[in-house]
């Protein structure tokens, strides 16, 4: 894509330099039958500071962005288990810093929720990453399911703590699949290795100020 901002072709690198780092200590893994080490996390809060502008907390306890955004991260790369988004919105959290309410109200404080998933596109299956983006403070479908889930939890009828959501796994789909709704979510970016480096395929920033979840 032509006339991409400078953060995301900054991102674009970084994309870059986690695949290589993962495939240079992928062989030595596979050798010793452990996991391939790599720090997708933190990755991922750098690419969505990239290319959303908006800083860490220098590692400060709190949210993993500077104005209360949150970063979920899910890789497909290696996986032996089955990827999905963990905890991601705040419940049973005791400390007093990051205790949150029990119901919606939870998410008021949070612009943004980011969703970065690494996965594989394709019969040559491509190395993907995409970011979505979720106005957790604002989106009426986004709440009204994360706010049916709080209402479950608070009758009893959902014991844990932990809100996950299904992403799509190397499909072409923006469809992430919960107990409580099944929503497309808004896609902010979506890079694709082609060849020796990452491309960007999709770039979308409008979906920070106007995205909005659409029910399946």
């Amino acid at each position: 894509m032509a006339g991409l901002p400078r953060g995301v072709l900054e991102a674009l690198k970084v994309l870059d330099l986690h695949y290589e780092a993962f495939q240079a200590a992928k062989p030595y893994a596979d050798k010793t039958g452990h996991p391939v080490p790599s720090d997708t996390r933190a990755c991922s809060q750098i690419v969505v500071s990239l290319v959303t502008g908006i800083q860490g907390l220098k590692r400060e306890k709190g949210a993993d962005l500077e104005d209360g955004s949150d970063v979920k991260a899910a890789n497909v790369w290696g996986a032996i288990d089955t990827p999905r988004f963990n905890n991601a919105i705040p419940a049973g959290r005791t400390s007093q810093r990051s205790k949150k309410p029990g119901d919606v109200s939870a998410l008021d404080g949070m612009p943004h929720l980011f969703f970065v998933m690494w996965d594989e596109q394709g019969a040559r299956k491509k190395p993907r990453c995409r970011v979505w983006s979720v106005r957790a403070s604002a989106d009426p479908v986004f709440r009204t399911m994360c706010a049916k889930w709080y209402k479950l939890r608070a009758n009893g009828k959902i014991k844990s703590t932990n809100f996950q959501l299904h992403p799509p796994r190397n499909v072409d789909t923006n469809v992430f699949r919960n107990t409580c709704g099944n929503l497309s979510y808004p896609l902010l970016l979506c890079a694709v290795r082609e060849g020796d480096k990452f491309e960007c395929v999709t770039y979308d920033s409008s979906v920070l100020k106007t995205g909005t979840c659409a029910k399946v």
